[in-house]
């Protein structure tokens, strides 16, 4: 699904905001550092980290080399928030409670195929405040006013893109926008 969503979704949006969009791959573990120094050399100004099974396998690796290029990077899943910048992505929690629901229509006897496919309906927004000091980025008082320690945590429902998109959209380029670069 990521990569559908990389070849599909991230340009179009890129696209249609008049945003540049350059495009690294790492497949294997040893092609990580070159996809970092290939972005940094690009001059990115930000990375989104698909939550594949190489990069959740080495996630304490791609944040250290975030940081060690000095890239912000928004991620899909919690366990880049200890080092990451940003996660924005779906409760997994909420998504596994939720699974239940289907198993037990299916041994009441609903078949599978008769079951509607759900998306999510829970999201988590991170901001690690540590990491934004440390890539000396500002992140407006509007949104550190729900900041707990060195982390600003909120889970909220599923909006309609239209009144959450650009919300997130101007929230994360806030939040992301360097004060000295």
């Amino acid at each position: 699904m990521h990569r559908l969503l990389l070849a599909e979704e991230v340009p179009s949006t890129a696209r249609k905001r008049g945003v540049a969009l350059s495009i690294v791959e790492a497949t294997k573990t040893e092609e990580l550092d070159t996809a970092f120094a290939s972005a940094a050399a690009q001059r990115a100004d930000a990375m989104i980290v698909f939550g594949d099974i190489l990069t959740i396998r080495q996630a304490p690796r791609v944040v250290g080399l975030a940081a060690e290029y000095h890239l912000p990077a928004i991620y899909f899943f919690r366990q880049f928030a200890d080092g990451g910048l940003v996660v924005y992505g779906p409760d997994i929690a909420d998504l596994f409670r939720r699974a239940g629901g289907y198993v037990d229509k299916i041994l009441k006897g609903t078949k599978p195929a008769d079951l509607p496919v759900e998306q999510p309906t829970k999201f988590e927004l991170v901001i690690n405040m540590k990491t934004a000091k440390a890539l000396d980025l500002t992140v407006p008082p509007l949104v550190t006013r729900s900041c707990r320690g060195d982390r600003i945590e909120m889970v909220f429902a599923a909006m309609h893109e239209s009144d959450f998109g650009p919300w997130l959209t101007s929230a994360l380029r806030a939040a992301m926008s360097a004060s000295q670069r």
